[in-house]
């Protein structure tokens, strides 16, 4: 394991135990592995990928304490981040992957499995179609998601799943004070409120990185999240 990649988690004060520095290790080799056959991401450079995937998913750590987080749902998960950096760091909570493509899901069951974690599930459908589900709304701690959206249309597919009191947080790139003054409409009207805009630059990098943190205030009305691909199409205003 590489001692930058550690090194780089000292910064954000995590420490991690030998096992679960193997488990990054190995979740790295069938990315690479599997990237060959599918397109998976773009970054195969090992200590690239230390770097961009799993310390940029570790470094929610800024934004919220994830000790005190039970349950986590991370939407448009793809590779598996930040969920599976989360879980392998923080394996106490429970964690839930969704993803819209069968074969990512399919890739998420094997890292799962060969790795030896626990509870920890990948699930396969719209973000849309199991918020509408009892057992998914409004049933988590926090919601995470790095996938590339408008602040207003992640908030119609995220704010959903989260218990009033619970947390939906947004991995964005450093620059994002135009969008979220965009959302915050949308984003009342799905019963949230924003609560803190964490920005950064990941440990020993130039990248600029900001966490949207967004608290459940109220609950999500019964519309939403509206029918698949609205949310896309037409972003509340």
């Amino acid at each position: 394991m590489s001692e930058i990649f550690q090194k780089k988690l000292e910064q954000l004060n995590i420490r991690l135990e030998e096992k679960q520095l193997q488990q990054f290790d190995q979740f790295y080799e069938l990315l690479v592995e599997w990237n060959k056959v599918m397109n998976l991401t773009g970054i195969t450079e090992y200590e690239e990928v230390n770097e961009k995937h799993f310390v940029d998913s570790l470094a929610l750590v800024k934004a919220i304490d994830i000790q005190n987080v039970e349950t986590v749902i991370d939407v448009g998960t793809g590779a598996g981040f930040p969920g599976i950096p989360l879980k392998i760091a923080f394996p106490h909570s429970e964690v839930v992957l969704l993803d819209s493509l069968n074969k990512r899901v399919k890739f998420l069951n094997t890292v799962i499995e060969e790795l030896g974690l626990t509870g920890i599930r990948a699930i396969h459908g719209r973000a849309e179609d199991y918020a509408k589900q009892a057992e998914y709304r409004e049933q988590f701690d926090l919601c995470v998601s790095r996938a590339v959206a408008n602040l207003s249309t992640l908030s119609e597919y995220c704010l959903p799943y989260i218990r009033v009191g619970g947390i939906f947080i947004s991995y964005k790139s450093g620059e994002v004070d135009e969008e979220l003054s965009e959302s915050k409409n949308a984003i009342g009207i799905l019963g949230g409120k924003v609560e803190d805009t964490v920005k950064f630059q990941l440990p020993g990098t130039e990248i600029g990185r900001s966490f949207v943190k967004i608290a459940k205030v109220k609950n999500t009305g019964k519309k939403f999240p509206r029918k698949a691909g609205v949310a896309a199409k037409e972003p509340l205003r």
